[in-house]
């Protein structure tokens, strides 16, 4: 088993390669003490920390409105799994949270998978954005926005990108969330290992702490291109479920963890060198894999786990796979 593999409908459409920047949500946050900011930061604080620690996980993906009379909505899919998110970078205003998902095969045996990395910058100037078809661009943040607001950044199992998008923590009705701005995302492996009509989704990300652990929805439309033009196809609700559990092999994750986080280090800089260089990157989509990159990266730390490449050596085949596939 290669544990590295499986793991507002808009008004107008647009020209291909000319992906919109989505209208805003919301406006400027409302003026408010000192004390309140304070009082309101350490807040956001508590419920991105609270994300962190081990899940049984539902993942329940329902496509259901469709936009166009020649498309008929695939049948609800729910799945499930194990993971740990571990808190991997804490500087105050940015929080960085490793998901690893933990799974066993038919014998008992244990595996364990690096899954996505969220990232949560607090006022931030600029958020890299998915633009369409293997490009994500650094996008500027409205300056009328930032104040009182946090970015998400989730990046793929090999760290390269996936989306951004930006919010603000609120309580309402009683129930604390984070809601994102309107954000463009490339297909899950869900969808692009069926090869559908549709390239992208446009979605609003929700995040809220629950007394059993948190949950993540997101209100996706599944885009695609129809003579040039981009244009919806379905409406799509999925709902992630992350309910408290240790009742699995916690421990295999933090080992993996133990011994490939250098790598992982690495890796997440040459990213950042990249992104940093030509204000966003290029990396072909890959079905089964998520990115050009994703099968040598992930296996690479995969070989240091089971004592096959030392980390040195790993870091510099991961650095010249890295060039090759974002030097466009």
């Amino acid at each position: 088993m290669k544990k590295h593999l499986p793991i507002l409908l808009l008004a107008a459409t647009v020209l291909a390669g000319a992906t919109p920047a989505p209208a805003l949500a919301d406006g400027p946050v409302a003026a408010r003490s000192a004390a309140d900011a304070k009082a309101a930061f350490e807040a956001d604080r508590a419920s991105i920390l609270a994300m962190a620690g081990t899940f049984k996980v539902t993942f329940d993906m329902r496509e259901t409105t469709p936009w166009r009379a020649d498309y008929t909505p695939i049948p609800a899919k729910v799945s499930g799994g194990h993971e740990v998110v571990r808190v991997i970078a804490d500087t105050g205003r940015a929080i960085m949270l490793q998901h690893l998902l933990v799974v066993s095969d038919d014998k008992g045996k244990t595996f364990v998978i690096k899954h996505w990395r969220q990232d949560w910058a607090y006022e931030p100037a600029t958020v890299l954005t998915y633009a369409g078809q293997g490009a994500w661009k650094l996008e500027d943040v409205p300056a009328a926005m930032r104040k009182g607001r946090w970015s998400q950044t989730v990046w793929q199992t090999d760290d390269s990108p996936r989306y951004g998008g930006w919010g603000q923590w609120t309580d309402e009705g009683g129930v604390r969330r984070w809601r994102s701005s309107w954000t463009w995302r490339p297909l899950a492996r869900r969808d692009a290992v069926r090869h559908p009509p549709y390239d992208r989704y446009l979605g609003i990300n929700r995040h809220s702490p629950s007394p059993d652990g948190w949950i993540h929805w997101q209100d996706n439309i599944k885009m695609g291109l129809v003579d040039g033009k981009l244009v919806p196809f379905v409406q799509e609700s999925v709902l992630n479920t992350y309910s408290k559990d240790d009742r699995f092999d916690v421990a295999a994750a933090d080992a993996y963890w133990a011994a490939t986080r250098d790598y992982w280090a690495a890796v997440r800089g040459f990213w950042d060198e990249a992104i940093a260089r030509n204000k966003g990157v290029k990396v072909a989509e890959v079905a089964d894999t998520g990115s050009a990159s994703g099968e040598r990266l992930m296996s690479y730390a995969d070989d240091i786990e089971a004592g096959k490449l030392k980390t040195a050596d790993a870091i510099a085949k991961a650095k010249a796979v890295i060039a090759e596939v974002s030097d466009h």
